[in-house]
């Protein structure tokens, strides 16, 4: 069986956000599988999806810190780094920063229920610095119960 729909996040302005509830709100239909696989894609290319660390909100923090390091909007000296700025300076990074983690997740189903790890929820990252709506397309596949 499959089951496909899409949802919207939230607007957020940049950082990183757990989803994971907000997953299972819009998604009630995991319920009826007894083993499958939900895909979660978001169909824009300066946000991400990611599974990490669930419970401490530093992490998160510590997450888009690290992100903006590896992937500055400027230079030391505030000097441009990148060509494509069409839409602002966080514009490239933005672009970049999703290319290294990626516009989807995979999350097996098992009875009726995400089989995350302990400490494992989704995250949505925002790149971009102004808030942004996000659209997701879930697709299940799988044997219902």
């Amino acid at each position: 069986m499959w089951d496909q729909k899409q949802f919207t996040l939230p607007s957020r302005a940049r950082g990183s956000y757990l989803i994971t509830d907000q997953v299972v709100k819009e998604l009630p239909e995991i319920r009826s599988y007894k083993v499958g696989l939900l895909n979660l894609f978001v169909q824009h290319t300066s946000c991400a999806l990611s599974l990490n660390e669930n419970w401490d909100e530093d992490v998160r923090a510590d997450m888009s810190d690290t992100l903006d390091r590896i992937v500055p909007e400027a230079g030391p000296k505030g000097e441009a780094l990148y060509r494509h700025d069409a839409e602002g300076p966080d514009d490239l990074p933005a672009h970049v920063k999703s290319a290294l983690i990626g516009a989807s997740v995979t999350i097996p189903i098992r009875d009726g229920k995400l089989a995350l790890g302990t400490w494992q929820g989704i995250w949505a990252l925002e790149f971009r610095t102004a808030k942004h709506t996000r659209k997701v397309i879930a697709t299940i596949q799988g044997e219902k119960a």
